[in-house]
């Protein structure tokens, strides 16, 4: 599947925002309190047109750089399995979750990264809810684990990755007063991801689908 060029991401927003309404990271729950956690589920599917990456943002091979705030911090754990295509997969997902949330904090405000590591429905909706921390101008800040990373590989270009994500250390952050929207940790600090990934022309695995699950079961500590 081959990425589809240039917008950018300000000319997706309305359009994205528009077709999608994500109320929380967890996007299938409706709680207003999920907004003072990062960011970092969506749903989607299909194909979308995604920003591509300028020349002087490119490390080596033609991947955007990703740069995070010094406040924040992601770790990922299970990066290796011993098989060199899950672990291209698991790779290019961390990419993925590091390039969300470096378009809501700034560090990325052109949305190079994310249209790299995204497709179709996960594009828009990754773009939607970039565009909620820009309307009520948040950014992120806290750290932010994931855990319990499968990878399932259905044919040559596709393939299912499922995760947890452990947010009871990251939040909200207004931009202009800097004050950080803690709130208590509770089992829906905890998100399970089932993601879809599609490996398009370069080489590079995209997330086309995620869904999320707040408060699953399965990623409780």
């Amino acid at each position: 599947m081959t990425r589809r060029r240039p917008a950018r991401l300000a000319a997706l927003t309305l359009t994205a925002a528009a077709a999608l309404t994500l109320s929380a990271c967890g996007g299938d729950d409706n709680s207003s309190d999920d907004k003072d956690k990062i960011a970092g589920a969506d749903t989607g599917s299909d194909t979308s047109t995604s920003p591509s990456p300028s020349a002087s943002s490119t490390e080596a091979g033609g991947r955007p750089k990703i740069e995070l705030p010094s406040d924040m911090k992601l770790t990922f754990e299970d990066a290796e399995t011993g098989d060199a295509v899950k672990d291209a997969v698991l790779a290019d997902n961390a990419q993925r979750m590091r390039a969300l949330n470096a378009a809501i904090a700034g560090t990325d405000p052109k949305g190079t990264a994310l249209g790299f590591y995204n497709t179709g429905k996960a594009m828009e909706a990754s773009v939607s809810w970039v565009a909620q921390f820009e309307k009520v101008d948040a950014t992120v800040t806290g750290e932010v684990r994931y855990f319990n990373r499968k990878v399932t590989l259905k044919d040559e270009a596709s393939a299912g990755l499922t995760f947890c994500a452990d947010e009871s250390k990251g939040f909200s952050k207004d931009r202009k007063t800097g004050k950080v929207a803690k709130t208590p940790v509770t089992k829906n600090s905890y998100v399970l991801y089932n993601t879809r990934l599609e490996k398009n022309a370069d080489g590079v695995w995209q997330t086309s689908q995620i869904i999320s699950t707040r408060g699953a079961a399965q990623c409780q500590p």
